[in-house]
């Protein structure tokens, strides 16, 4: 069986809402992970997903943030925020802003994050970003060996990174070491991640530069191709030998009113 899985930051779901129903439609996906929604739960537009099918979580917030998975048969053992899963001491106040939630698709553990920008190198968003990576990687040890939560190896990490991870992520790599987004520290960050035993979908097809999945609103950056790529799929060892397919799907970039992201899918042949 094949699934389909995946990614988009929407900058607001209700302003980007007929770009998702439509290319769901035309890309009936099994599971959607949105980012950045920009929507307190009960203004979310429910009824016009829920009409194509799909079964909605989701964790937002008014006017920032915001997290929701999409899919075509409800998900197990669901989890929002880090708290839930850390505790309240380890989580501080980072659940202040909605950016985690996780599920159990088809026997996969489904992690939907929105990383923090950064802003800029050494401000104090900048080491935010870097605390909450600290969090991260302390809920993704625990999902992966709790003898509490449901058993399920298999675990899909999405969402938008806000980290181009290599240069080739970048359409100009030049002064990046002082960029946000791809500086020193914040790579090692995402690295430390993928040390708990995750690989990128996106790069066991792809290995040249050019593909990327977030373009500014200035400087006509999508039309010239001045992009990064920043919206990932991380697999452990298992659904990486069963993945058979990411792609970057453009096409909504390109439309009237887009979101600066694009979406991202990874396409898995499992065994159910």
């Amino acid at each position: 069986m094949t699934l389909k899985i995946a990614t988009w930051n929407v900058n607001s779901i209700r302003t980007r809402l007929s770009h998702v129903t439509t290319w769901l439609q035309e890309n009936p996906v099994d599971v959607l992970c949105l980012q950045e929604t920009k929507v307190i739960d009960q203004d979310f537009p429910r009824s016009s997903l829920e009409d194509l099918g799909y079964h909605l979580e989701i964790f937002g917030q008014k006017s920032y943030n915001g997290v929701a998975i999409l899919s075509r048969t409800p998900l197990q053992s669901v989890s929002l925020g880090f708290a839930p899963i850390v505790g309240a001491t380890l989580a501080e106040d980072f659940d202040d802003q909605k950016r985690v939630i996780t599920g159990i698709y088809a026997g996969i553990r489904i992690v939907n994050l929105y990383v923090p920008n950064g802003s800029a190198m050494g401000s104090e968003k900048y080491e935010y970003k870097l605390r909450w990576f600290k969090v991260l990687y302390e809920y993704l040890k625990i999902l992966q060996h709790s003898p509490v939560l449901p058993a399920s190896p298999s675990i899909l990490i999405c969402g938008d990174f806000n980290i181009a991870l290599e240069d080739i992520d970048i359409h100009d790599p030049t002064g990046r070491e002082k960029q946000v987004m791809a500086t020193d520290a914040e790579r090692l960050a995402l690295r430390s991640i993928l040390d708990l035993g995750f690989q990128d979908a996106f790069r066991k097809f792809t290995l040249e530069g050019g593909h990327f999945s977030w373009w500014d609103y200035r400087a006509a950056a999508f039309r010239r191709n001045l992009g990064w790529r920043i919206d990932h799929h991380y697999l452990t060892p298992d659904l990486y030998e069963q993945a058979i397919a990411c792609t970057i799907d453009k096409a909504p970039r390109s439309l009237e009113q887009p979101s600066d992201h694009t979406p991202v899918i990874v396409e898995l042949e499992v065994k159910l």
